[in-house]
């Protein structure tokens, strides 16, 4: 069953990068598209011989009905293959469950194989629900390669028995909340960095990466995603890593709080996310830096996922071991 799950995992990444590339197809040829819009220019006003036409000039009507069915399947081609991917990614799971005959927590390996599911899982729901942003896939599923591919390179561990201080009720509870709270924050990062970028571009700026802004959704439509998801995501957290946690940890090392490196960061990514949250209700505050701050958040995700675990010594160590 060890064994399978590392195929299925194997599996769920090539089915990932299939749907990035219809994504991409999408993302690139969609009605929503700078490309699709060319594709049926016929420009508004005369320009001179041999002089370059201005974007504003393009037309904005839909392209042709044969190209826009093209971007349309090519769209729904990719939810296929994301739904296919999370199935894959949960009968890895489900199968590391079996092998281990435990719940697939007990490792730094299995916690971001978790995480990213919970994550692809997400996002398919936000497509489902809001087929608008769905050629965003293509940078979710990105990122969904990445981290797979570097949890599989840096993080694999071979199946084996929980440690002595994970054997507790609070196993599920404080891990299954966290796993669903940072999984539902690392997918938001996506629609966070594609506001800034088409928020970028709609104030006229035309250097990389804000060129990819013509070919997303508007800009508040994408805050609001961001916001709605990051909303979601942080009482979840909070019960999880400041209510839960503490409370297993006075279970188990007699005290509620230690100053371990995994509390640390736990603890930073909510104070930068309870600051993204204050900062988006607060009417002066720019909405561009509160997303700045849910991007911060990010990066403190990740340094929990990846960093603590590997440049840090703590009670949170067996994280890296079976």
């Amino acid at each position: 069953m060890a064994e399978l799950s590392n195929q299925l995992v194997a599996a769920a990444v090539l089915a990932y990068l299939a749907a990035m590339i219809c994504y991409a197809g999408e993302y690139a040829f969609g009605k929503r598209s700078h490309i699709g819009k060319a594709a049926s220019r016929p420009a508004r006003q005369l320009v001179g011989a041999g002089a370059p036409v201005p974007d504003d000039i393009v037309s904005d009507d839909p392209p042709p009905p044969a190209r826009r069915d093209r971007a349309e399947l090519t769209g729904r081609i990719a939810v296929g293959f994301n739904a296919l991917a999370v199935l894959l990614h949960l009968g890895a799971l489900v199968t590391r469950g079996v092998a281990a005959d435990r719940m697939p927590w007990g490792n730094m390996y299995e916690y971001i194989l978790s995480t990213t599911f919970v994550a692809s899982a997400v996002w398919i729901g936000v497509v489902l629900a809001r087929p608008a942003v769905r050629h965003l896939g293509l940078f979710a599923a990105l990122a969904l390669v990445v981290m797979l591919g570097a949890a599989s390179l840096i993080a694999y561990t071979p199946v084996g028995p929980l440690v002595p201080a994970l054997n507790s009720y609070w196993f599920i509870i404080h891990v299954s909340t966290v796993i669903v709270g940072s999984g539902i924050f690392l997918i938001g990062a996506v629609p966070a960095a594609m506001f800034l970028i088409r928020n970028g571009y709609d104030e006229g700026k035309r250097r990389f990466p804000y060129t990819l802004g013509k070919r997303v959704p508007e800009a508040a439509v994408l805050e609001r995603l961001t916001f709605r998801l990051h909303a979601f995501a942080f009482p979840l957290f909070t019960f999880g890593a400041l209510i839960a946690g503490p409370i297993w940890a006075e279970a188990s090392w007699g005290r509620y709080w230690g100053w371990d490196p995994k509390e640390v960061w736990a603890f930073i990514s909510w104070i930068v996310y309870a600051g993204y949250l204050h900062a988006r209700a607060t009417p002066s505050v720019k909405r561009t830096v509160a997303t700045w701050i849910a991007l911060i958040g990010f990066v403190t995700m990740l340094m929990n996922l990846f960093g603590v675990n590997l440049f840090f010594e703590g009670l949170h160590s067996y994280a890296n071991a079976g």
